[in-house]
């Protein structure tokens, strides 16, 4: 595995590991205030839902876990890599289209942030030169 994938493997597990485990341990706060520093994104758009708050941290804890699963054996990054860019690229695509009461600084923040989260999936999906030659021998 490439360095560029273990890169973008620890990111991806690093993300998961903080939005997620923020959402599981305390998915108030969460929607009141993430992603911290930067604003406050999720109360943006809509009331308050526990559950659904809930399901994205459980859903983030368990991409983080299979991207540190991978990260320990070395293996199954392109599956993974399909997880992370199918969601990076649903949840790009919802924001990109629901930024109403988002001020210019923060939608280009959530956009940025989500357009990296998703090309961290399309690294880790995409082959490495040494098995692209592989595969055409």
């Amino acid at each position: 595995m490439s360095a560029i994938k273990r890169i973008a493997l620890a990111i991806s597990a690093a993300l998961g590991l903080f939005v997620g485990g923020w959402a599981t341990i305390t998915p108030r706060g969460f929607y009141e205030a993430f992603p911290g520093v930067l604003g406050h994104w999720i109360d943006l758009d809509g009331p308050y839902n526990e559950h659904l708050i809930r399901d994205v941290g459980g859903l983030y804890l368990a991409l983080a876990a299979a991207s540190v699963v991978v990260l320990v054996l070395r293996s199954a990054w392109a599956p993974l890599g399909a997880a992370w860019t199918v969601f990076g690229a649903l949840h790009l695509a919802y924001h990109a289209t629901h930024l109403d009461g988002f001020s210019t600084a923060d939608a280009v923040g959530a956009i940025v942030s989500l357009a990296v989260s998703l090309g961290l999936g399309v690294v880790l999906l995409v082959p490495t030169r040494r098995r692209a030659e592989a595969v055409t021998r």
